[in-house]
């Protein structure tokens, strides 16, 4: 495994890049980084080059310019991309990850081969949006009255996030030191970025990528499940389910990198076969 930094305009992303084969990066959620998508990335290292990084503002990637869209995000992935491959890449997110990540795509269509979004909060598809934004507000809300620790809780319950529910062998992360900083990061820029963000499904529609729609298996009641099905609906695809819930890449990574492989293994050669 290779750490390294790289300039971007206002910010220095720190990224690692791993194993051989196709580009696969795997952009994590919430007010995760690398950390997370470690025990994930080194399950996928024996079939793709895998690429994770710290966004703007987390852990080890500093800014002097956080990102207050999701757009921005999208365009450091791009650049991440960039500088390790000019050929179209393979995309994992889940939940904000996600939504950079269909971002990606649409602002750089000829950069992504297959992008896998689990459980993006694309909120705007839903029957009923007021309902999600509804709980994203009141996490702000606890932010502002009651601090990030109250807040996160919040947020991890009503996506359901069960750090019990996890492969015998998935370690088990202890808070680092950045853990209220990241927080912080995620409940001041990222989650109104989220509010106010809307996807453009018909850009999706016409792009050269294929777009795979996924979910949570133990998630079907959770808003962001419901996103997720309502992005293959609009898309004319199949959902795909995959380990656990909400956070599965990170509580059933082995599971989790399985999947990941057999979606892209399904598709026009995207993914590399055993």
């Amino acid at each position: 495994m290779r750490e390294s930094l790289l300039s971007v305009p206002g910010a220095r992303l720190r990224h690692t890049i791993r194993g051989e084969g196709p580009v696969l990066l795997l952009i994590a959620g919430g007010h995760h980084g690398i950390d997370a998508n470690e025990p994930l990335a080194r399950h996928l290292a024996c079939r793709y080059t895998v690429l994770t990084y710290d966004r703007r503002g987390l852990s080890g990637s500093t800014t002097d310019t956080p990102a207050t869209t999701i757009a921005a995000h999208a365009d450091d992935a791009a650049r991440l991309l960039r500088a390790h491959t000019a050929q179209p890449a393979l995309v994992h997110g889940t939940s904000l990850g996600a939504l950079i990540a269909l971002e990606l795509t649409v602002r750089h269509p000829g950069q992504v081969a297959t992008v896998v979004a689990h459980e993006p909060p694309v909120t705007h598809l839903l029957p009923e949006p007021d309902r999600a934004l509804g709980q994203l507000i009141r996490v702000e809300e606890a932010f502002r009255s009651e601090g990030a620790d109250t807040a996160m809780r919040r947020f991890a319950s009503g996506l359901d996030i069960d750090p019990n529910d996890r492969e015998p062998d998935a370690p088990v992360r202890a808070p680092g030191p950045d853990r209220l900083r990241n927080a912080e990061h995620l409940l001041t820029y990222d989650l109104p970025a989220i509010r106010s963000h809307v996807l453009d499904v018909a850009a999706l529609q016409g792009s050269p990528a294929r777009v795979v729609a996924a979910a949570g298996e133990k998630s079907g009641h959770v808003w962001a499940h419901a996103c997720a099905v309502r992005l293959a609906d609009v898309l004319g695809t199949r959902l795909e389910l995959f380990p656990g819930g909400h956070n599965g890449y990170v509580f059933r990574p082995r599971g989790t990198a399985e999947r990941i492989h057999e979606v892209l293994r399904a598709g026009d050669g995207d993914g590399r076969a055993e």
